[in-house]
């Protein structure tokens, strides 16, 4: 195991849907455990969930339909689950933001950012016309039809949310670009930014 001097790092990686956020986390953590640092995934929708479950929730769907007031308890004790984990690194996957008819909804609010405590915010992004082609071609979820012009700005309001985040905990942020054909580049990028090592994976 390689040595952090101690200390975990705890980073929240968020990227609006089509970046291949979860492509780019996955290959991360297996990249740095194969460079010898205790790696770990963390969704923080599961763990929120394992902790429902424990009051007897048996559905996601049951889940969501619980009082707002019971929905953040289950989110603050998801939050101080994950901090009080001791790997190497810790990839927190998360939503940024959800939108909404109100407009969008933080998915960190300051109470969950106090609790989670990150050292790192990751912002994974691509450039507008990528995110539509995989919205397009991704046949496995159905996902609302916009056009490249709304997902730039999607991107957009992400980039001052992570902003944000990253003034209101005082933990650098730093945005991965994941191009069509250089997830293995994004993959780098990350771990250079986690690990003690310059050299990448590959």
């Amino acid at each position: 195991m390689l040595s952090l001097e101690g200390k975990t790092k705890r980073a929240i990686v968020v990227g609006i849907p089509g970046v291949g956020k979860t492509t780019v986390i996955t290959r991360s953590v297996e990249a740095l455990s194969n460079i010898g640092y205790d790696a770990k995934l963390v969704v923080f929708g599961t763990v929120m969930f394992e902790e429902a479950v424990k009051k007897g929730v048996k559905h996601r769907d049951e889940m969501r339909k619980l009082p707002i007031e019971e929905q953040r308890r289950l989110q603050e004790q998801a939050a101080a689950k994950i901090a009080s984990m001791q790997d190497d690194i810790v990839l927190i996957d998360t939503h940024l933001f959800i939108s909404t008819k109100q407009g969008y909804y933080p998915g960190l609010p300051l109470y969950l950012l106090n609790l989670l405590k990150p050292t790192n915010l990751i912002l994974v992004a691509a450039e507008p016309h990528e995110v539509l082609n995989r919205r397009l071609n991704d046949k496995s979820r159905q996902r609302d039809l916009i056009d490249e012009k709304e997902i730039a700005h999607e991107l957009e309001i992400a980039r001052i949310m992570v902003a944000a985040c990253s003034i209101l905990t005082g933990a650098p942020f730093a945005i991965v670009m994941n191009r069509d054909g250089n997830v293995d580049n994004a993959v780098n990028e990350l771990i250079n930014l986690l690990s003690n090592s310059e050299r990448g994976y590959r």
